[in-house]
């Protein structure tokens, strides 16, 4: 890890997400991080008017930096000797994020999120959820009640299919090599019998992370969250890292991915790193 980009919108979840990636970037040795605001023109509509009221983007931008002052003055005693960069742009932030890592030369996303329900989980989804699909660069999601702790066990959540294509071994290699962490790998699953095909992709897994000393884990539940949750409790892990895997447009509207679930409702930070 070089750099950290943590996107805020200066609400309380974000400054806990901040606090979380400045003490992950004392323990990893990262010098610099990044605090990031997208902002948009909002337009609104005066019912007793018929035209669309414009903002002065000018305006916008004055005030998204100051408030990044602001918020880096906020931070600056638990940041210690950790540099606090800042940056502005007018952006989409789900879509915009991975052109930001690319001139600030971050490599790693840390944001927060909290905690939803009903049809805002489902349908709408939250930015920390959106910015995890959309990026290339890895991301660390943070629950609103997470405080930073020191990463010394790492879960990995794996379903065991196509393992050597979708498999994140650099990303894995590098959080371990950083934090001196120990590797754990869970396969949640239910009512499945194993056959050669998932013998084979776990020899495949053990091989590609091999000098990790992974300890490997078969649990059989039908919630996969409420496995990850006990699985976590019983370990003490820190943070867990998953997959999302791709699904068609129409699916997607509606399909409740584990990682979806799991950004809403695990109880330690999450790392979504993409196949």
């Amino acid at each position: 890890m070089n750099k950290i980009l943590i996107p805020t919108d200066f609400s309380a979840t974000a400054t806990n997400a901040a606090l979380y990636a400045l003490g992950l970037a004392k323990q990893v040795g990262v010098k610099s991080v990044v605090l990031y605001n997208a902002y948009q023109s909002p337009v609104t509509i005066d019912p007793m008017m018929p035209t669309v009221q414009l903002f002065d983007i000018d305006e916008l931008k004055k005030n998204s930096e100051e408030a990044l002052d602001r918020f880096r003055s906020q931070l600056k005693e638990a940041a210690g000797t950790i540099s606090l960069e800042t940056f502005s742009a007018f952006n989409v932030l789900s879509e915009g994020l991975d052109s930001v890592c690319q001139e600030t030369g971050a490599d790693l996303i840390v944001m927060g999120i909290s905690g939803a329900g009903g049809v805002e989980e489902t349908l709408i989804g939250s930015n920390a959820v959106s910015v995890a699909r959309h990026s290339t660069y890895p991301v660390i999601i943070v629950p609103a009640q997470a405080s930073f702790v020191p990463i010394q066990e790492v879960l990995f959540a794996c379903d065991y299919k196509k393992v050597v294509e979708t498999t994140p071994v650099g990303s894995i290699k590098s959080l371990l090599s950083a934090t001196g962490a120990r590797l754990s790998v869970l396969n949640v699953y239910h009512n499945k019998e194993y056959d050669d095909t998932f013998t084979y992709e776990s020899l495949m897994l053990d091989t590609l992370l091999e000098g990790c000393r992974p300890h490997y884990f078969f649990v059989d539940n039908p919630d996969f969250t409420d496995a990850i949750n006990a699985f976590v409790k019983e370990k003490h892990s820190q943070i867990v890292i998953t997959i999302p895997k791709k699904h068609g447009w129409f699916e997607g509207l509606f399909h409740k991915s584990h990682t979806r679930m799991l950004a809403f409702h695990s109880i330690i930070p999450l790392m979504v790193i993409h196949e």
